[in-house]
């Protein structure tokens, strides 16, 4: 056997590296990013703060300035704190880390956001997918069989989801919420809550295997990689053990302090973008040949319906017109020929409109 066989684990080497691809030159449409930057006043008074930030010392690792911040500004309920992460993914490996019991399962619908599956298999777990209904709504009977089956630690449901967009009945939720009960926890991943409006985060109370996560990747904040997740106590201070030391680094702790100064400005950049997605969803679902599919997200789900060309050419066509989206057509079935392109400026938006008018005659 080689090294490699000798000492990585088959399931790794199995894996696939997550793939970022190089967007230099192009309009980037593929991240869900928000398109806006801070004012210039902002900008300048960040600029002093992160000067004085102490970076020859380690963060506190605490965070307890930060994480009030937080719980004050951003709807967490009185009497719960919060865990912090290095976006969303240290926290869901965090979480999956902390629940690799031997045996232990982890559940989710699919298709949906593929550090969920990439996670468990990292931590030992194995990944059970639940699949959607072609409406991308939740099969809720199914997600019920197979809680009962497999007993999940961990049932992830994404509101809204993603690649979809769309936000799946609070009703099933509740009900899958309840059907897990004692034996998981339910994390509903809330990344594009500024978007969606809608929140889980206040019923926190009702359910103690309830965790509400979310990211400030979305609201404009991408860069600085942070995320942070709330639920009862009890649980958060298990996951707490796992949680490196020192994962959210001064730089991030200083400018999240500061943002969260200025929310605000953030909550105008997220109305700008929902109105903004209406207009684009709209003008795509005038083209011919292109199935809009509902969106609660900063970003649209397009099925290309024309005989003459796959999503695969139109997104190869795309890139020849410098705009970069994400092709997620070979993700999984109900995705056949299936693009999703990030909400952006209305001078972006015309770009990639004028370009996907172009591809499909192409």
């Amino acid at each position: 056997m080689s090294l490699i066989e000798n000492i990585i684990r088959p399931e790794v080497r199995a894996l696939s590296a997550y793939h970022v691809p190089d967007a230099g030159g192009f309009v980037k449409l593929d991240a869900m990013e928000n398109p806006y930057i801070l004012p210039e006043t902002l900008r300048e008074e960040l600029g002093r703060r992160l000067a004085d930030v102490a970076l020859n010392r380690y963060p506190v690792p605490s965070y307890t300035e930060l994480k009030a911040r937080i719980c004050a500004k951003l709807g967490v309920p009185a009497g719960y704190d919060v865990i912090l992460g290095n976006g969303s993914d240290e926290l869901i490996s965090i979480v999956s880390v902390a629940c690799a019991k031997p045996g232990a399962k982890v559940l989710a619908p699919t298709p949906g956001f593929v550090m969920y599956a990439m996670s468990a298999k990292f931590a030992g777990l194995e990944f059970v997918g639940v699949p959607l209904k072609p409406d991308f709504s939740l099969d809720k009977a199914a997600m019920l069989a197979a809680i009962e089956q497999h007993k999940p630690a961990i049932t992830y449901l994404a509101y809204p989801n993603n690649p979809t967009g769309n936000v799946f009945d609070v009703a099933d939720m509740v009900e899958i919420i309840k059907a897990v009960g004692d034996t998981g926890a339910v994390i509903v991943d809330e990344a594009y809550q500024p978007f969606a409006q809608d929140t889980f985060m206040p019923r926190l109370p009702e359910f103690p295997n309830l965790v509400v996560m979310r990211t400030v990747s979305k609201l404009g904040l991408a860069g600085i990689r942070l995320g942070y997740m709330s639920c009862s106590g009890a649980l958060l201070t298990e996951f707490d053990k796992v949680r490196p030391p020192y994962n959210v680094n001064v730089l991030t702790q200083a400018a999240a302090e500061f943002v969260l100064e200025h929310v605000d400005v953030l909550d105008a950049q997220a109305a700008s973008l929902r109105w903004e997605r209406t207009k684009l969803a709209a003008e795509l679902t005038a083209l011919p040949g292109v199935e809009v599919f509902p969106s609660a997200a900063n970003f649209l789900l397009v099925r290309v319906k024309n005989p003459n060309i796959t999503s695969d050419g139109v997104f190869s066509a795309l890139l020849d017109r410098k705009v970069l989206i994400k092709n997620v057509g070979k993700m999984h079935p109900l995705l056949e020929n299936c693009l999703r392109v990030t909400v952006s400026t209305p001078e972006e938006n015309r770009i990639f409109l004028d370009a996907m008018k172009a591809s499909l005659a192409s």
